[in-house]
């Protein structure tokens, strides 16, 4: 059975995923900016019984990234991201500029992520859903098996991913949850980008925006 750590980081308070499954885990969108979280993010990791083996971007927003370079330099991993995502990584140190945020380059993506496609780690086996909406190439991760959802910012408690940011479309979002996370069973446990842990079925009945939308 999969243990799925969640670490909060950097200024717009973004959830850092760490699973772990026998003895190997995956990184998703490592968010620690400052030196202090970046230390304790590695400290975080040397303690685990199980060695990194993939570095994964749900979406390249820059509070997802800014750890990307010292999991990269650490573990030698190649980011994995979805390839309508790649602009919006190059754009990221403008982006924190302009946010008065210093961020650093990000490593490029060796490994292009594909709808449909699986992550296989240890022994957890997750599928890789294309949610755009939020961004052009917003992925999920869903485990059959842990009945569980890695989100990004694409569904969150009671809320739903910003769509005024550049890439980003209110109705491809809302059509993303509803042909992607919707069709899953109401028990599914959902780990977002940002806030609490919620469930598929929590956001189906008391989620404002989807109730809104008729879903």
């Amino acid at each position: 059975m999969s243990e799925i750590h969640l670490l909060t980081y950097n200024p717009f308070q973004e959830n850092t995923i760490v699973i772990e499954s026998g003895d190997e885990c995956v990184i998703i969108d490592p968010g620690a900016h400052s030196q202090a979280e970046k230390l304790e993010f590695l400290n975080f990791l040397s303690r685990l019984n199980s060695k990194p083996v993939r570095l994964l971007n749900t979406h390249c927003h820059l509070d997802h990234i800014f750890s990307n370079g010292l999991i990269h330099e650490k573990y030698g991993l190649q980011l994995e991201i979805h390839p309508n995502e790649v602009e919006m990584l190059k754009a990221a140190p403008m982006i924190g500029k302009n946010y008065g945020i210093p961020t650093e380059p990000s490593p490029e993506a060796g490994i292009f992520l594909k709808e449909g496609e699986h992550i296989e780690f240890g022994e957890e086996r997750l599928k890789i859903l294309f949610t755009p909406g939020h961004s052009p190439g917003s992925l999920c991760f869903y485990s059959e098996t842990g009945r569980y959802l890695i989100g990004g910012d694409v569904l969150f408690y009671e809320s739903i991913g910003r769509t005024d940011l550049p890439g980003g479309d209110f109705n491809t979002l809302m059509e993303s949850i509803k042909n992607e996370l919707l069709s899953l069973e109401d028990e599914v446990r959902v780990y977002p980008g940002h806030g609490p842990v919620t469930t598929i079925g929590h956001e189906r009945f008391h989620n404002p925006f989807i109730r809104q939308y008729g879903l």
